[in-house]
């Protein structure tokens, strides 16, 4: 029953059709991840992607949650003996979390206030004859409430106001009031705090320093950084909407007649609101305000996560990966195409050492010895001279003769290497090179991002990979949910190669986890390569639900069976083979002849649980199997007439690369050591929603350089007119 009130509700709120919310719910009961429901169960879905999908899930998972209140709230409210049939229908009714709780306030269990106070004094009657503005003299019925615990009238009558005030904070009615207040007209306000406003701490918040605009157009960055100050004691935030208007409106409800009674009690309604109410709901909105701010910038980080983690891979070539340095010199590792390690040595080209000649003949020497056909060269320190050196090497520019031909020698790419000294290390890194140090780790991680970004980018906690918009700063919990999301759902897009990929890209995949990834990589190791997609039920606690929704991600280049190096789930082999029959041939030939695919009419294969959608998808397949969705890498160079922020000039275009995309604009790498900044308002002629809808990360673009600004090293650049 239950879920059927969770799928209408799902619906209505996403703009779904109900079945296909409601079979949507029954696949994730299953245990259905959300890639192989969108993969592989279209005809249930109707369609639905992966972004519908996983938004079915979480409100799903917050409906849950709703429903375990309820039945929290209810017990409550009964064990009280304060429960009636009303009451009980508006809750079982009400799936708004805020409405939820206003429901309970009023019986919610509090510390000792002073309204409860006034009421153990017996003083209820009193705030009801006060709310009622009938009596002319309040003073003398007040006496009469006078005992052990209440001195005079004043008293009474202060102890009454108390409860008043308490009832004007817990009414649904004035909570909804200022509710709608704060959202119409709620200013956040950023004031620094006195002592602090000279520390060195505090001068990259100045422009909050004296800072006020409407909550509503508060944008997410501007948001967070406050919170941050806040959070670090230099910034005072507080949210409020116009008081003396919230205040008059709320008297409206409560006040009847300018008496002494109406008196009292507009008094009493003024400190509900001042004390209690005004607090209570700043509290809620200044929540609601950060939640709103965390997931717009967990949804920041999560686009420029997938866009990272699907960057071009260069795929199984022999690289050359460098950690540049100065002082310590470059770490240099030689990797074989699957990217083992095979050689790794330090040179020391740049200041303070300048052994440019011996780092020379060493470059030379590892690429002849080892066929070296890339360079992958990290980006930090000393990123630029090291990729200008090393195409000096190539170029034979040090008396020696030149790396092959020109169009023989190795490319040479600039690599983020954000991350990499967390994944040195890691366990995971420990793992995979017990007897080598961090520098060699980090040169290897440099080496394989080239190869294969997502292989080796799943091995680092994504908040270190540096493409988040204070991502420390916002809901943890739901931070890790979503970026954990992403990187399943990049991972299986792609597919992963069953007999290569690491321990750690195969927990991604969906149906493993760390258990049986782990087994997988055991069972390779003990019985060889995997032949067939078939052996993986060999795998020990990899049962039939786990082998249905990851066969279909897995792919063994080199198969018996082509379709094992495919998307086609195994379920929709037996498809495939009588196509293949029907045309009169082999599955491999359906797959190398285009005539024969041309020949098939899909409709012949319609079943009861196969449609036209699963038939297309295998069609799609079929024509390219196990295709890469990822682009084709591309080389890059620097202006070679610029290295320094200092030998910038104001109209100068430039090339740089996307390192980092956020709500205000881009960051781009021009060859300066300080990433230059494109404004959002700079991106396009015209009006855009995100700077996404321009570029994405690690786009390759021309800028021009529009101010330099020396003094706090920032550098602002521009799209338009180029």
């Amino acid at each position: 029953m239950e879920k059927n009130i969770f799928a209408k509700l799902i619906a209505t709120a996403m703009n779904l059709q109900e079945k296909a919310v409601a079979n949507t719910l029954a696949l994730l009961d299953e245990g259905c991840t959300i890639p192989f429901i969108s993969r592989y169960r279209k005809e249930r879905t109707g369609g639905l992607d992966e972004v519908q999908i996983a938004g079915i899930s979480d409100r799903y998972d917050k409906f849950k949650e709703i429903q375990k209140r309820k039945e929290t709230v209810t017990k409550t409210i009964t064990d009280l003996g304060k429960m009636t049939s009303e009451l009980e229908k508006r809750i079982e009714d009400c799936w708004d979390t805020t409405e939820l709780e206003d429901i309970y306030l009023p019986f919610k269990p509090k510390r000792r206030t002073r309204a409860q106070v006034a009421r153990e004094q017996g003083l209820e009657p009193l705030a009801q004859m006060l709310l009622l503005q009938r009596e002319r003299d309040p003073e003398r019925q007040a006496e009469r409430y006078i005992n052990d615990n209440v001195k005079d009238a004043e008293t009474a009558i202060k102890g009454a106001q108390d409860i008043i005030a308490e009832i004007v904070s817990e009414d649904e009615r004035s909570r909804q009031q200022l509710r709608n207040a704060f959202r119409r007209q709620a200013f956040i306000t950023s004031k620094v705090v006195k002592n602090k406003a000279d520390t060195d701490e505090a001068a990259k918040y100045s422009d909050y320093f004296d800072w006020e605009e409407p909550l509503k157009r508060c944008s997410s960055h501007r948001l967070l950084a406050m919170r941050r100050g806040e959070n670090e004691g230099i910034l005072r935030i507080s949210i409020s909407p116009n008081d003396e208007e919230a205040t008059e409106r709320l008297k409206r409800h409560y006040v009847y007649a300018n008496t002494p009674c109406g008196k009292l009690v507009a008094e009493a309604v003024e400190d509900g609101y001042k004390r209690l109410l005004k607090p209570a709901i700043e509290t809620e909105f200044s929540a609601l305000s950060k939640e709103k701010a965390d997931e717009e910038a967990i949804r920041v980080f999560a686009e420029n996560l997938r866009q990272l983690l699907l960057g071009a891979p260069l795929g199984q070539k022999r690289v050359m990966g460098v950690d540049p340095g100065f002082r310590t010199g470059c770490k240099v590792v030689c990797l074989d195409a699957q990217g083992n390690l095979l050689h790794h040595e330090a040179i020391f080209p740049h200041p303070p050492v300048n052994k440019r000649m011996e780092a020379a003949t060493a470059v030379t020497k590892m690429i002849k010895k080892y066929q070296i056909e890339a360079i992958s060269i990290g980006n930090g320190t000393a990123s630029r001279e090291t990729n200008d050196f090393i195409k000096d090497v190539l170029a034979g520019r040090y008396d020696l003769s030149p790396s092959r031909r020109e169009e023989e020698r190795p490319q040479v790419f600039t690599v983020s290497e954000d991350g990499a000294s967390v994944y040195s290390a890691s366990k995971i890194a420990r793992d995979e090179f017990p007897d080598e140090d961090v520098t060699v780790r980090g040169a290897v991680s440099i080496g394989r991002r080239l190869m294969d970004p997502l292989a080796e980018l799943v091995k680092i906690d994504p908040k270190s990979i540096g493409v988040g918009q204070y991502q420390h700063d916002v809901d943890q919990a739901k931070l890790k949910h979503s970026l954990d999301q992403t990187v399943e759902s990049c991972v299986n897009l792609v597919g992963v190669n069953l007999n290569t990929a690491s321990q750690h890209l195969l927990m991604y995949v969906s149906g493993l986890g760390p258990t049986l990834a782990k087994n997988i990589v055991d069972y390779r190791r003990e019985n060889g390569a995997f032949t067939s997609r078939a052996q993986l039920k060999k795998v020990p606690r990899l049962g039939p639900a786990a082998f249905q929704q990851c066969a279909g991600f897995l792919r063994i280049p080199g198969a018996k069976n082509p379709l094992d190096n495919s998307a086609v789930h195994p379920e929709s082999y037996d498809i495939v083979e009588h196509m293949a029959k029907d045309q009169g041939c082999s599955v491999a030939d359906l797959i190398n002849i285009k005539e024969k695919r041309e020949a098939i009419d899909i409709q012949r294969y319609v079943t009861a649980e196969v449609g036209i959608p699963t038939l297309t998808d295998i069609m799609k397949e079929l024509e390219k199997p196990g295709r890469d969705p990822r682009e084709q890498i591309e080389e890059f160079e620097f202006d070679k007439n610029v290295s320094t922020v200092d030998d910038l000039v104001e109209g100068m275009i430039l090339p740089g690369i996307v390192t980092n995309i956020t709500n205000f604009g881009a960051f781009v790498d021009i060859g300066v050591h300080q990433d230059g900044l494109i404004h959002i308002s700079q991106m396009a002629n015209r009006r855009i929603a995100h700077p996404t809808d321009v570029v994405k990360l690690h786009q390759h673009l021309r800028v021009r350089v529009i101010e330099v600004d020396h003094r706090r090293n920032r550098i602002s650049l521009s799209l338009k007119g180029i």
